[in-house]
């Protein structure tokens, strides 16, 4: 054969080799792509979930992120965020709401510093006022699902604003100590959107969250429905700034039994319900464990007296405990649920799993004990009897009527107290708690300076 004409075929051939391997590569890196669900451009990195989650991964602070839809960090994925970092959810309501969702068996490493907070916003926030303070309902919000107890049946539920026909919706398990990870130093801003009719997403969720995980130092701020709901699970939280949302600032059931301490709550005048919505049971009421959490040191300031909304409502044989707290400018005070056919959560005050103790109470219902306390019943039943128990153990209890001097002048809270609030401690119950000697959220220092948006904008000082 000629020389030439041989090495020529040859020559063909590792053309025609190279461009096979050439093309499984770029097929190789397209599916790639497709299944890392990551969009670059510049430094803005945008994230599609289509099933396979972001992955065991890390968002860096020098890169912006931007969640589109319902994106998941699935079972056996650890999301870790660095300090700084900026996500921003995509803007949409219904089929178009976007969240990001940390699964049962899945982990979120989110610590943020007070220099480098990590913010949750919606897409377009500059962080320099384009979207206003009070903007709500823009984007979804932080859901974090876990494998600890709930008072249902098979301690399992499918989490409230995620479709019913996503499996890694579902939450709650066996473990108490389950471990979902780490937040500290976030902040979740103008989220809450609305999926369909009772079906939305608070700025953070918590489903069946162990209490190996740690949360300290978070702010949820202008959502559309709660701040936060603990639906079950034993996870304890210190340090948290809620305010301005459309619904209760906290909300817990389903047998929620963590543990609080220094928390925050400040109601946008303008709307907002409850203070705490401190609910049990549903299906059935009486179902173990019951909600029965340990809050200590809140500071709880409502929209005004005028209204008629409480600052906590405790139903569906729900108990807990709050104490060393102060409770100022709302409506109606604490209310009880009564019921004389099942359990109910006056059954859980006589029980001693519904404490009210050492608290501050200040412009609530004309600051009178019988005004601040109350049993509530169906209509038709006579709860005279609870009323004047609940009522005398206002002050057996060691609660208090005075200002706590907590001030509010040209749009602005002075949340360090200077009343009445050096004195009068209940003691801690368990070395989890800081074993401080004030009532409320704040002594002498205003732990949510420079790394919250209240205070930021100026709301607090």
């Amino acid at each position: 054969m000629n020389t030439s004409y041989k090495t020529a075929k040859m020559n063909k051939q590792n053309i025609n080799f190279s461009i096979i391997i050439l093309l499984i590569l770029i097929l190789t890196l397209s599916i790639s792509c497709r299944k890392s669900n990551y969009i670059v451009k510049d430094n803005t990195i945008t994230f599609r979930d289509n099933g396979s989650g972001t992955g065991t991964t890390t968002w860096t602070s020098d890169n912006e992120y931007i969640i589109e839809g319902f994106v998941f960090v699935n079972d056996g994925q650890t999301l870790t965020i660095e300090a700084g970092t900026v996500i921003m959810g995509r803007i949409g309501q219904g089929s178009a709401a976007s969240a990001l969702i940390v699964a049962r068996g899945a982990k979120i490493i989110a610590k943020g510093t007070p220099e480098s907070p990590i913010i949750f916003t919606v897409e377009g926030d500059d962080l320099q006022g384009s979207v206003p303070v009070l903007s709500k309902g823009l984007w979804g919000g932080l859901i974090i699902l876990g494998n600890a107890p709930l008072n249902l049946e098979n301690s399992e539920n499918h989490i409230e604003g995620i479709p019913l026909s996503e499996p890694r919706g579902l939450y709650g398990g066996s473990d108490d100590q389950d471990n979902s990870g780490i937040l500290q130093y976030v902040s979740i801003r103008h989220s809450g959107t609305n999926i369909g009719e009772g079906n939305e997403i608070n700025g953070l969720t918590l489903g069946g969250v162990g209490s190996g995980t740690i949360i300290e130092h978070v702010e949820i701020i202008s959502n559309a429905d709660d701040g936060i709901e603990f639906f079950g699970g034993c996870v304890n939280c210190k340090n948290i700034v809620v305010a301005f949302c459309d619904d209760d600032a906290f909300d817990y059931d389903f047998g929620y039994r963590g543990k609080g301490q220094f928390w925050l709550a400040i109601q946008d005048p303008a709307n907002g319900d409850l203070l705490v919505e401190a609910d049990g049971g549903e299906d059935p009421i009486e179902g173990e464990p019951y909600s029965i959490p340990e809050i200590y040191n809140a500071t709880f300031i409502g929209r005004c007296e005028e209204i008629n909304n409480s600052v906590i409502s405790f139903s569906f044989n729900a108990g807990g405990k709050f104490a060393n707290s102060i409770f100022i400018n709302q409506g109606k005070g604490i209310e009880v649920e009564y019921s004389p056919n099942r359990m109910n959560s006056y059954t859980q005050f006589e029980k001693a799993n519904l404490e009210i103790k050492n608290n501050v109470f200040f412009n609530i219902n004309n600051n009178v004990p019988e005004g601040i306390f109350k049993v509530v019943a169906e209509s038709g039943i006579d709860v005279s009897e609870q009323n004047a128990i609940f009522q005398e153990y206002f002050s057996t209890a060691k609660n208090i009527i005075s200002d706590p001097g907590i001030k509010y002048e040209n749009g602005s809270y002075d949340i360090i107290p200077f009343g009445d609030v050096f004195a009068n401690l209940a003691p801690y119950p368990s070395a989890w708690f800081e074993n401080v000697n004030y009532k409320g959220a704040f002594g002498n220092y205003n732990w949510a300076d420079s790394w919250t948006l209240l205070s930021q904008s100026g709301y607090i000082k």
